[in-house]
């Protein structure tokens, strides 16, 4: 009888174990910016869904992506690792404009994880969590590498991609959200983990013809938010984001589902303003994103979070809440779980980006005329931001020439958000100590850096 007892009592206690395990959905959108969602700001764009996800669990007000567009932000989420570890640095080349404009060799771009990187499906799906990934891939399985696939018990990507010529589902938001809600109810008797990864808000815009009609006349926002096209796409973004929320509270597993809602990088359609730039630099507008966390049994309706944090701290904060081991590949990231429970702080001390390479195309308020970036490394440590270009830096004089090359930028984000004031020459305490750090973490990490001079440069 006592065996039997102990028995029942393990038996028990591994149920309750598994039905305490929160279920984890986590929605991409694609290209949103920061201030885009209404709950973020807009008073143009309706997001109604997303505002009660806001008003009901926490809001991050410094989220960013690990990246300035959308393939490396992705590997670094799913991941957990910052680009240096991985080599996904852009879509496709790091060697994107006039080359006879670019001062030093790019470092070339990878499509793939490598093999030894353990995914975010991987390792949910090692805590025991049923996987499912539904929408848009954007890693490539190779040889050497593979995709976000991996991992994941079901992967439906939509058939109707990118540019979906159904005005039902615009953008396949409503194949995706179907695809996803199917798989929740078929395994709401387990753990689970969706990845509800879209296509919205990116180019080209599309819109059910009723929420077109909806915002044809509406007036144009004070913020310069007035796109009804844009509009309409992010409102049908928002209502396969309810239909999510209302499966899982028909099916009674919302209050033990943890809901993370973000996007890949920066905007692109409408201004970011009062951020700098756009989606492809390093500057605000390139890499803040909106960011919501809804985890009804933890987080406490309608808190704010202004700690910085990234996608890459996605990873760890899943695992954490599923009491699950981390995996045996470094992770970058941090585990947002004791924000999500109050705490005030991270103990981490700063966070960082790597880009070696080039994008074409300026942006609002660049630094240049003709690429969105050149080869940059960034750090935030506090309210202070220091951006070092490896042109200048490796060309012109390294710390010596600080005073007199452009390589070091630093700005104070809680004075000015929008990076307008360069202080590098004014505080060169600071500057350097924040150099100092940036240093040390390119070479803790192995960052790989663009230091060969381009033969072909044609430049002054």
């Amino acid at each position: 009888m006592a065996v039997l007892s102990l028995l029942m009592c393990l038996v028990f206690r591994i149920g309750r174990v598994e039905a305490e395990r929160p279920n984890i959905v986590l929605i991409f959108a694609d290209d949103l910016g920061w201030q885009e969602p209404a709950f973020a700001g807009s008073d143009f764009c309706e997001t109604p869904h997303l505002d009660r996800m806001a008003t009901e669990g926490m809001v991050f007000h410094h989220a960013y992506s690990s990246a300035g567009n959308c393939q490396p932000s992705r590997a670094c989420m799913l991941s957990g690792q910052y680009t240096p570890r991985h080599d996904v640095y852009a879509v496709g080349s790091t060697k994107r404009g006039p080359v006879e404009l670019m001062r030093l060799l790019p470092i070339p771009n990878k499509g793939s994880l490598p093999k030894s990187t353990v995914t975010m499906g991987e390792a949910m799906k090692a805590a025991g969590y049923a996987t499912g990934l539904f929408g848009k891939c954007h890693l490539k399985d190779s040889k050497d590498g593979k995709s976000e696939r991996a991992g994941f018990d079901v992967v439906e990507v939509s058939q109707r991609g990118l540019n979906s010529d159904d005005p039902s589902d615009p953008k396949g938001i409503f194949s995706i959200t179907n695809a996803a809600c199917d798989f929740i109810k078929a395994n709401r008797e387990r753990p689970f983990f969706a990845y509800v990864s879209h296509y919205a808000v990116h180019s080209r815009l599309q819109g059910r013809p009723e929420t077109r009609e909806h915002f044809a006349t509406k007036s144009r926002g004070a913020l310069g938010h007035g796109d009804p096209l844009f509009a309409a796409c992010l409102r049908d973004l928002d209502a396969g984001i309810g239909q999510i929320r209302k499966t899982l509270g028909e099916l009674g597993v919302e209050q033990n589902t943890l809901i993370v809602f973000t996007s890949d990088n920066g905007g692109t359609h409408v201004s970011q303003e009062p951020l700098r730039g756009k989606k492809g630099c390093y500057y605000e507008g390139g890499i803040r994103v909106p960011m919501i966390a809804l985890w009804p049994s933890v987080v406490r309706p309608g808190s704010t979070c202004d700690v910085p944090v990234l996608n890459v701290d996605f990873l760890p904060t899943f695992l954490d809440a599923a009491a699950a081991e981390l995996p045996n590949s470094p992770l970058d990231g941090a585990s947002l779980v004791p924000l999500l429970k109050g705490k005030p702080t991270l103990d981490r001390s700063a966070i960082f980006w790597h880009f070696p390479g080039y994008l074409n195309g300026p942006v609002p308020r660049g630094r240049d005329p003709v690429f969105r970036t050149r080869p940059v490394s960034v750090i935030r440590k506090g309210d202070w931001k220091l951006h070092l270009y490896h042109e200048e830096w490796q060309l012109d004089g390294g710390r010596a020439k600080l005073d007199q090359s452009n390589a070091a930028e630093l700005y104070n984000l809680a004075a000015d958000p929008g990076e307008r004031k360069d202080v590098a020459r004014s505080r060169p305490d600071l500057r350097d100590e924040l150099l100092d750090e940036l240093l040390a973490w390119m070479q803790a990490t192995s960052v790989t850096l663009p230091h060969r001079p381009n033969p072909n440069w044609q430049g002054n």
